[in-house]
């Protein structure tokens, strides 16, 4: 028996999700044509194919690894990837775990359709770039917007004379043009961004995005031109093409590389100015002074930025309890909230020894996210809800059966009056139509269904074993790094708040207890929906509490 696995995807606005619906169809029109048994669909919706980092397609290579895919079948090969060399990687990948590749348009893919389709579709995406670049340099010469919009500014929204939509076009907001040259002046005046912030915040004007304002908003990248004391627009100037973007091989993503000033597009446009020239001389002359003193120029020649951070257990993965601020590093071995520490916005300033932290997280995922009474408790409510599904689609089964009989039935009527020598050409489309009806009937019933759950008994066990041989792994640098990954895959988030009786930390755990117990016992959980299961562990004054 042929295990398929369906690949769709659909990547710009320009699209529509139908797209996927119509490639799914297709495909499994084909998987019933050929009598192979579709046991699995994965798709990426809006997501463009320069990149294999998608998470349906990881999804399916994942699957592949195991074993459990015969041949992946999509609608083109771009649908998979436009990237050359992420084509052939891809058809590496497949190959190794036994996997074939057949589309709907070149059929069973071999490494010529690898070479030679890869290289029309990597010619495809630069063009599309190049003509891109195209119109939108001519935006910017007429004097509109190259794309995206800064602070200060509304987006006109009209119709030309042709009836179309006019792009690019914006106006000075007048309620954020006054903040702007706030900000101007207070750091002429010698204000740092940090203390403008905090201004900013006290006396509650929303920034960017309707949010609270941070002081790299405002400090930005000087040589970039980012941030707000740095944006030539507000000077009536429109600056474009400074930036080139290439993708790292490495993580597929975009890195951005500065150009040389001679290939930047300038562009005058009076009516946008806010700030005047005498004003935007003092902000350049004071961060002339700050860029000078030593401190600044110790930092840049240490060239921090290409040093690659440690990633540590809880990096990301954490946040202050009391308003939901991120926890960052503060100094090499501590961790304390952004909001508290930089806009005075929390009431929790402490901070917290790292190790400790991860520490008592580690102890958590031993000890308390997998006690034995939670894990039957749990096994027992996910077992209802999953039969719930189950019933569902037992449901489904039968009213897909009972429409395969009757299109079964209307199609024995037309092949006799077809027999009877009918032959008019509404009786001819009805035929076919009815035959597709059949075909894509067929094609759901051969879906395998879902086989029972069955977890293993010692689960809270294996999984208390498995999280002590990974915590053990971390002080092995030589496997640290999957070790790391591993641990992180487990916890979806960690709260953190200070005690005020005790004045220690108290942590709340939510972790995906589907990803546990894959880690415990591989493959338990096999064609169970896995997103919306998690589970919550608290430390300290919090009860431990399961849901689902």
């Amino acid at each position: 028996m042929t295990r398929v696995a369906i690949y769709a995807r659909y990547s710009s606005a320009m699209q529509k999700a139908a797209s996927i619906e119509d490639q799914v169809r297709l495909c499994l029109e084909r998987a019933s044509r050929n009598g192979w048994t579709v046991s699995q669909t994965y798709t990426d919706m809006a997501i463009s194919g320069a990149s294999l980092h998608r998470p349906g397609l990881q999804s399916l290579l994942d699957e592949a690894a195991r074993g459990r895919i015969d041949v992946v079948l999509c609608e083109a090969l771009d649908r998979l990837s436009r990237d050359q060399a992420d084509v052939a990687t891809l058809y590496k990948q497949l190959s190794f775990h036994g996997a074939g590749i057949e589309t709907l348009s070149e059929g069973e893919i071999s490494e010529l359709h690898v070479g030679l389709k890869g290289t029309m579709n990597q010619l495809f995406l630069k063009d599309l770039a190049a003509k891109t670049r195209r119109g939108l340099r001519g935006r910017v010469e007429a004097g509109k917007s190259g794309g995206g919009n800064a602070f200060g500014y509304d987006v006109v929204r009209r119709l030309g004379t042709d009836g179309q939509p006019v792009t690019g076009e914006r106006t000075i907001n007048e309620t954020e043009a006054a903040i702007v040259r706030r900000i101007f002046a207070e750091f002429a005046d010698g204000t740092t961004p940090l203390a403008i912030v905090r201004h900013l915040n006290d006396d509650g004007l929303p920034g960017p995005r309707g949010k609270l304002w941070r002081d790299t908003a405002i400090r930005g990248h000087l040589a970039r031109g980012t941030g707000i004391l740095n944006n030539k627009l507000y000077l009536g100037r429109l600056v474009w093409n400074r930036m080139r973007y290439v993708k790292d091989p490495a993580t597929g993503k975009r890195v951005s590389r500065m150009k040389s000033e001679a290939e930047w597009i300038t562009h005058e446009v009076p009516d946008l100015r806010i700030v005047s020239d005498d004003l935007w001389h003092q902000v350049k002359t004071r961060q002339g002074e700050i860029d000078a003193t030593p401190a600044v120029q110790g930092i840049r020649k240490s060239r921090f930025w290409e040093k690659r951070r440690a990633e540590h257990l809880l990096t990301g993965k954490i946040v202050c309890a009391a308003y939901g601020g991120t926890v960052t590093a503060v100094g090499r071995d501590y961790l304390a909230c952004t909001n508290a520490r930089k806009f005075g916005t929390c009431d929790q300033p402490q901070s917290y020894r790292r190790g400790d932290l991860d520490a008592a997280v580690l102890d958590l995922l031993r000890d308390s996210l997998m006690q034995p009474d939670a894990v039957a408790e749990f096994v027992a409510a996910f077992g209802i809800a999953v039969n719930a599904k189950r019933i569902k689609e037992v449901e489904t089964r039968k009213r897909t059966r009972a429409a395969l009989k009757e299109t079964e039935h209307r199609l024995a009527g037309l092949y006799d009056a077809i027999a009877d020598g009918f032959r008019t050409p509404g009786l001819l489309q009805k035929l076919e139509e009815a035959e597709a009806r059949k075909a894509e009937l067929e094609a759901q019933l051969n879906t395998p269904e879902p086989s029972p759950v069955r977890l293993h008994p010692g689960l809270s066990e294996l999984y208390r074993r498995k999280v002590a041989d990974l915590a053990a792994s971390l002080q092995d640098t030589t496997i640290r790094p999957k070790a790391l990954d591993t641990l992180r895959g487990l916890i979806q988030r960690v709260k953190v708040r200070t005690d005020t009786t005790s004045g220690g930390p108290v942590l709340e755990l939510e972790g995906a207890i589907t990803a546990m117990i894959e880690e415990a016992s591989p493959g338990a959980l096999r064609g169970v929906d896995q997103c919306s299961v998690k589970v919550v562990a608290g430390v300290g004054f919090e009860p431990t509490t399961f849901r689902l």
